[in-house]
């Protein structure tokens, strides 16, 4: 055996892995791409980390910290992937509040990291600290999201980040906050061992109860009337295109119309023959046909993945309930306490949605169609749908200057791509886009109807971008929404992101100024309200170029008719982001709240008969 050599150098044992190599390995445990956020100083040991897994996982540097969680959720909702957020302490956490809030409001899957000051100086003052002071950055976000949590050493760190996953990808999808100090990112983990898949720290349930599925369905087919209600809950399972062709086998197997609520809006193709399209918020003529036709009654429906909420309901409207002896109102969701919060119910079941809908297909053989019936209804939907499913038909085929806002959505509808993913941001873009448009699947539509942050759509579109990069991807927005978040424009541009904007410029506040003119019309100055929220006439065009955008103002159909090749080229083939500024006709009132369906009169808009 040969001998040692005198003076040796024993080796070096092998540095332990710390608290920031866990996160980036979770990270890209969880195939996570991309992070989005603003470093800084209480952030600064985990950027050594983004830096040196740059080839893996890209840390996006956005504009503004709301806008960096905007563009998380919209790559949350194009690709169903979770997003990432990473922003310093103080004042980089509480900007990024609002986009977190949001997407915690309406089911994302986003989570949001938050540097924070060394813990020796906890409690001291130092620069920025975000708790053990008058601001505690955990316990605003604990009452904000699904999960707020301080990493206080390496001892709990695994254990809070995989509990974090497993309540951002629970269902529903949550927003989760987790707090990183400064010192815990560089502490060694005490005997790591760090799990090799997400299966063996988090599980989502994938069934419904079989006999209840049976009820329900007895239940709904003994109607003569049956009405289907989706909801945004619904969106996730029905990327799956299994599930997707056995809730259309259901639907055409007995003929059963489906509406959505305006936020699950094109889950259901708006062009099949049993589409009644959108109820509540900005909702479709056609469902008010079948509410109250008198022969046979409107006698029941099943609604799955819907909380039920104002905008869903056009604020609990008792016209949604069926009518009759035995009627029927079954609510399916995984959530069980919002099942019979706003409406008493026949059958609540509780259950994942895409196992009730597969549950659904599997059991058509135990039920026969009855053909007449299957005949009665078809025919009605057909009836129905010979009438105009828009409160304004006349605008919507305008090609007058300046620009009927609706006409601008028939321009879209024949310009853009099968495979579009489209961001509504908020205040009246929402009208115009929810009624007029008409969106099939593969294309998408998005909406931020629980918080309704302005801006939303304006961050989003990004993030839908990055991560379906072949898909056209365009934000249809105000102006005063746009000058918000528009600096994330910058962001687009330094990454060669090519989204699009559609800005209807009014140069006015004018859902505000339009339920002010409604609700406290000044007698003796009729134009005050919109004098007093006007923007001061920017010039979008020359912000949008400055920042590295490709900018045109239009004003009238025919105009963004002949632009949108260019755009979309522009867009999807030299990834540059495009910008339209719209010159629309200020005073019109979207089409929100159709006055046929029946009082309380929401606030803000003036409700005129639909010509």
């Amino acid at each position: 055996m040969a001998k040692a050599k005198k003076n040796s150098t024993p080796p070096t044992p092998p540095t332990p892995p710390t608290v920031g190599d866990l996160i980036i390995h979770y990270l890209e445990l969880e195939g996570v791409k991309y992070v989005f956020g603003i470093p800084g100083g209480g952030l600064m040991n985990l950027l050594v980390n983004f830096k040196n897994s740059r080839s893996k996982i890209k840390y996006i540097i956005c504009r503004q910290e709301t806008g960096a969680a905007f563009i998380a959720d919209g790559y949350y909702r194009a690709t169903g992937k979770i997003g990432m957020v990473a922003v310093t302490s103080g004042p980089g956490a509480t900007n990024a509040l609002t986009g977190i809030m949001n997407a915690q409001a309406d089911g994302s899957a986003v989570m949001l990291i938050s540097g924070e000051i060394d813990q020796k100086f906890y409690g001291m003052g130092y620069l920025q600290e975000g708790i053990d002071t008058s601001l505690n950055v955990n316990d605003i976000y604990a009452a904000a999201t699904g999960y707020s949590v301080m990493i206080s050493s390496s001892t709990d760190a695994e254990t809070i980040v995989k509990q974090a996953f497993r309540t951002a990808l629970s269902l529903p999808r949550q927003a989760v906050h987790l707090g990183l100090p400064l010192n815990v990112t560089l502490e060694p983990l005490p005997g790591p061992v760090m799990s090799s898949s997400t299966n063996a720290y988090r599980t989502n349930p994938k069934g419904a109860p079989i006999e209840e599925v049976k009820e329900a369905m007895s239940s709904l087919l003994a109607c003569k009337r049956p009405l289907l209600f989706l909801g945004n809950g619904c969106r996730h399972v029905l990327r799956d295109s299994d599930t997707y062709k056995n809730l259309l086998r259901f639907v055409e197997t007995y003929s059963i119309p489906v509406m959505t609520t305006a936020d699950g809006k094109g889950i259901f193709p708006e062009s099949h023959e049993m589409s009644l399209r959108v109820y509540g918020m900005a909702d479709c003529m056609w469902p008010y046909q079948y509410f109250t036709a008198k022969t046979p009654t409107y006698d029941g429906i099943m609604i799955i993945g819907s909380e039920l909420g104002e905008l869903s309901t056009n604020c609990w409207l008792p016209i949604l309930k069926p009518q009759g002896k035995n009627a029927t109102f079954i609510q399916v969701d995984i959530n069980q306490k919002i099942i019979a919060r706003s409406f008493e119910v026949t059958q609540g079941v509780v259950g994942e949605a895409g196992a009730f809908i597969n549950d659904l297909a599997r059991l058509i053989p135990s039920f026969p169609a009855n053909k007449k019936s299957v005949s009665e209804r078809k025919a009605f939907i057909a009836a129905i749908k010979k009438q105009s499913p828009f409160a304004d038909p006349a605008s919507y085929n305008s090609n007058s200057n300046p620009i009927e806002p609706a006409s601008i959505m028939r321009v879209l509808q024949n310009s853009l791509p099968k495979n579009s993913k489209i961001f509504i941001d908020c205040a009246n873009c929402v009208g115009w886009s929810v009624h007029y448009l008409v969106v099939d699947p593969p294309a998408s539509i998005f909406t931020s109807l629980s918080m309704g942050p302005m801006g939303f759509g304006v961050g989003s579109v990004i993030g839908g971008k990055i991560g379906c990069p072949d898909d056209t991807c365009i934000c249809i927005t105000g102006d005063a929404a746009f000058m918000m978040q528009g600096s994330e424009v910058s962001t687009a541009h330094h990454h060669k992101v090519g989204a699009i904007w559609l800005i209807l410029f009014d140069n006015n506040l004018g859902m505000v100024s339009q339920g002010m003119d409604h609700f406290a019309p000044d007698t003796k100055k009729p134009g005050i309200w919109q004098e007093l929220y006007e923007l001061g006439n920017p010039d979008l065009e020359l912000f949008a170029k400055g920042l590295g955008a490709d900018a045109y103002t239009i004003n009238s159909p025919k105009e963004l008719e002949k632009i949108m090749p260019k755009v979309l080229t522009r867009a999807n083939k030299d990834k540059v982001p495009q910008v339209i500024i719209a010159n629309i006709n200020k005073k019109l009132v979207p089409p929100y709240y159709n006055p046929i369906y029946g009082p309380p009169k929401p606030p803000g808009f003036n409700l005129k008969k639909p010509k």
